[in-house]
């Protein structure tokens, strides 16, 4: 005898257009459920089975259930990240943002690794190593715009895509000079991120003088624009000092504050990377120096000091983000046989100040303070944003 369906599954069914398959068959038994509820229940339980049979792949593919979205079964495609400081604390949200994709998506881990001083060599290196293993998307940060040119073609030439993060080449009399033919780039618009710098500097000292702008690594495109970009809105009335502190933290503290006590008549000291920036409130407190002072990104002794007043800026770029969308579009390109090509993708230039860095101050994977995932409710109120200047 054939059951009575109940009406919620019948519309259920249709509406969701299943196939004849298992789910469908489950719904079906139990279709004689006398109530609107128990075959809601019936419904939700059936649904989850079809959306985990419908994600979960054959051999050789992803192996997630619980994927988003109702995109068909895929291989298991493996990313590999090459980077120029891997071992550096500032990476740590890039990489909660590729392991966050990567299983939103069903996707392996991807790879991380390059070198931990910007040594290219070392770079090439990895990047061969993706190669050899057939990455299916390579993401590197291209800090310089001669070494990676042949690199990132043999892999775009073997059917690898590649996307550059982070860095993007080169800048000479502010112009780019990239130097790779990659797909794409994701990361902070370097040079434009310098002249903001330019500009907070101009605003603390009013009229000009003598300050000094701290770099780890001199010459290298993550951050060399960046010192580029300030001092082109600068102009003659500043005399600039450009200082190079190295990767290594304890180093970068004692070049700053051997540096600012033999110059004591400097009236400002900025950096353009994450841990001279870190360091500056204790180099300068250390010299026993009272001037304005700032730099870039988000490191914890960065915000103590921009909630304590002792820095006055830092520039944020979003390192979370640039480990989350190359593998979002690594994923599609090769989802979409390379009809959906990446775009390039600014990954943001907030300038945080003692008014609104209390956002950043609670630890998450998105600041790489907490490896936990966690919602963080937006604060309540108007949503303050400065008139856009751009649309790329």
């Amino acid at each position: 005898m054939r059951k009575k369906i109940d009406p919620v599954v019948d519309e259920a069914i249709e509406t969701l257009n299943m196939k004849d398959g298992p789910s469908r068959r489950r719904l079906l038994e139990g279709a004689g459920l006398f109530s609107a509820t128990a075959a809601a229940s019936a419904l939700i339980a059936a649904c989850t089975s079809s959306s985990t049979s419908s994600a979960t792949p054959t051999s050789g593919a992803s192996s997630a259930g619980t994927v988003a979205g109702n995109f068909p079964k895929t291989p298991a495609w493996k990313f590999w990240f090459v980077n120029h400081a891997d071992t550096n604390e500032f990476f740590t949200p890039t990489k909660y943002g590729y392991a966050d994709a990567a299983a939103l998506l069903g996707l392996p881990t991807p790879n991380w690794g390059g070198s931990a001083n910007s040594a290219a060599g070392e770079m090439i290196s990895y990047t061969n190593s993706a190669m050899s293993a057939k990455a299916d998307g390579i993401a590197i940060a291209v800090i310089d715009q001669n070494a990676f040119t042949s690199p990132v073609k043999n892999a775009m030439d073997a059917g690898i895509p590649v996307l550059s993060y982070n860095a993007d080449g080169i800048y000479k009399n502010g112009q780019p000079e990239i130097g790779t033919n990659r797909l794409a780039y994701v990361g902070q618009a370097l040079y434009l991120s310098g002249q903001a710098m330019g500009e907070q500097i101009k605003t603390l000292i009013p009229g000009g003088g003598e300050v000094v702008i701290f770099i780890a690594t001199a010459g290298t495109g993550n951050i060399q624009p960046r010192y580029d970009g300030a001092v082109s809105v600068l102009g003659g009335n500043y005399k600039v000092h450009e200082v190079a502190t190295s990767t290594v933290d304890g180093t970068e503290l004692s070049t700053e504050k051997s540096y600012l006590l033999g110059h004591k008549s400097i009236k400002g000291a900025f950096a353009v990377d994450s841990g001279s920036t870190a360091n500056l409130a204790a180099a300068v407190t250390g010299a026993g120096l009272k001037i304005p002072s700032g730099g870039f990104d988000t490191d914890p002794r960065t915000l103590a000091a921009l909630q304590a007043g002792t820095v006055s800026f830092s520039i944020f770029q979003d390192p979370y983000l640039q480990g989350f969308l190359p593998v979002l579009y690594l994923y599609l390109y090769n989802l979409s046989g390379g009809q959906l090509a990446p775009p390039d993708t600014d990954t943001g230039l907030t300038v945080l100040n003692k008014g609104n860095v209390g956002q950043f101050l609670k630890n998450s994977r998105f600041q790489g303070g907490a490896s936990g995932q966690q919602y963080l409710p937006r604060p309540a109120g108007a949503i303050n944003q400065p008139m856009a200047t751009t649309s790329v």
